[in-house]
């Protein structure tokens, strides 16, 4: 069973939202967040971007840059500009990306279900980034951002959640940087917390959908807390941590893209050639081409696209891992061929996001920057679940879920 519960959130008023808002942490690098938040003292950047108070070049790993993001957070708290809720609730969060919407419960997620492995990953983390976000989450003894969670589809929820999408939201606003749309709703009412808190229950797993390093860094403070109190009893806040879950079917995953350096000595023929071994290779000319379905790749290369379709028995269909593309494009394409075996390590790979179109990849190509580049046909939530069910891990670079959640709109105090 999943186990969560309703939370005393800590928001910005309505008339606030849009100048606390902002991307998460992890989605730009210190000096895109201090030109975004530009003279806006109230730019939640501020907590989860502290280097920017600093001078340019200070490390976000320096001691003082954690410490400011507590005083920071304290004088959002003592001016006003983040207020907390006198009761507890949940909370629906609702975001619109070209025309479609889903809507999230946020959530307070049970520590000890992430480390029995009921809220299931799918990816692997790394223990510096891990660490940092531990650091972040005891200075300010919060969970400033959300962790993105996917749940099996569910009928009453559903309806529930519709109710509150029929009624004027808390906050409504469109980002600038996206123009995604992003509303806010609070439940009030104690039966559909209980309605809430009891669906959950009947749930074997959550999924993480994304913020692995965020959701392990949350779980692992509220560990240590749990074996810190000698008079720890469960009901301790820092029990839970935020999340924000959806509905799996909701979900949009995007295709997340390959660019690479240089074909490992080879002549564009030659590479062409070692590719007609796995793939039927078909010259789709010069216009943009996009895969259209599970094991077909698009290539670009000498300003020409191609189409690569996997020929039956390089890949394994009752294997969840061995079945994905971005299993079988890494085995047969960047490991057998260019010899770019660690894809986390390696120097002569990059990885863009669906978001940025294939026209992207074009760009980087033509301007000399990359060799080639490959375009993969999104992964499925379906798959995602599978892998997480079998305890597997999926490949680096596998998944990219758009729109990101918006940072800002909700904060769960640990005590």
């Amino acid at each position: 069973m999943a186990i969560v519960k309703p939370f005393k959130g800590i928001r910005p008023p309505k008339d606030l939202v849009e100048q606390v808002e902002s991307r998460p942490y992890d989605v730009l690098d210190s000096e895109e967040a201090r030109a975004e938040a530009g003279d806006n003292e109230k730019s939640l950047y501020h907590i989860i971007k502290p280097e920017i108070d600093f001078p340019v070049g200070t490390s976000e790993y320096d001691p003082r840059v954690y410490e400011k993001a507590a005083e920071n957070f304290q004088k959002f708290q003592d001016k006003g500009w983040l207020v907390q809720d006198a009761r507890e609730h949940y909370y629906i969060y609702a975001q619109t990306m070209n025309g479609k919407t889903q809507y999230g419960l946020v959530v307070g997620a049970y520590v000890d279900d992430y480390m029995k492995g009921n809220i299931k990953k799918h990816e692997l983390t790394r223990r510096d980034k891990e660490e940092d976000r531990m650091k972040h989450v005891r200075v300010n003894n919060a969970n400033i951002e959300p962790v993105f969670f996917a749940y099996p589809d569910n009928a009453v929820l559903d309806q529930l959640i519709k109710r509150y999408a029929a009624t004027e939201p808390e906050y409504d606003f469109i980002a600038p940087i996206d123009g995604f749309r992003h509303q806010f709703w609070i439940i009030n009412d104690e039966a559909d917390m209980k309605v809430i808190t009891e669906e959950f229950a009947k749930m074997p797993s959550l999924y993480i959908a994304d913020g692995h390093h965020r959701s392990a860094a949350a779980a692992l403070v509220g560990a240590e807390k749990q074996k810190q109190n000698p008079n720890h009893n469960g009901t301790e806040e820092y029990n839970f941590f935020m999340a924000v879950c959806f509905q799996a079917s909701q979900l949009t995953i995007l295709d997340y893209n390959r660019v690479v350096k240089d074909l490992n000595g080879m002549s564009s023929e030659e590479f062409l050639a070692a590719l007609q071994v796995n793939f039927i290779v078909e010259d789709k000319g010069t216009d943009i081409y996009k895969p259209s379905k599970l094991h077909e790749f698009s290539l670009y290369l000498d300003q020409h696209w191609y189409s690569l379709i996997a020929k039956d028995g390089t890949y394994d269909n009752t294997d969840p891992i061995g079945v994905l593309d971005v299993d079988i494009s890494s085995r047969l394409i960047l490991d057998e061929i260019l010899n770019i075996g660690d894809l986390r390590s390696s120097k002569r790979i990059d990885f863009v996001g669906g978001l940025r179109g294939l026209g992207e990849l074009k760009r980087r190509v033509d301007s000399g920057e990359m060799r080639a580049a490959l375009a993969l046909y999104p992964v499925t939530m379906q798959q995602i679940m599978d892998i997480a069910d079998s305890g597997k891990i999926m490949p680096p670079k596998a998944t990219w879920f758009e729109p990101k959640l918006r940072s800002g709109l909700v904060i769960h105090k640990l005590s």
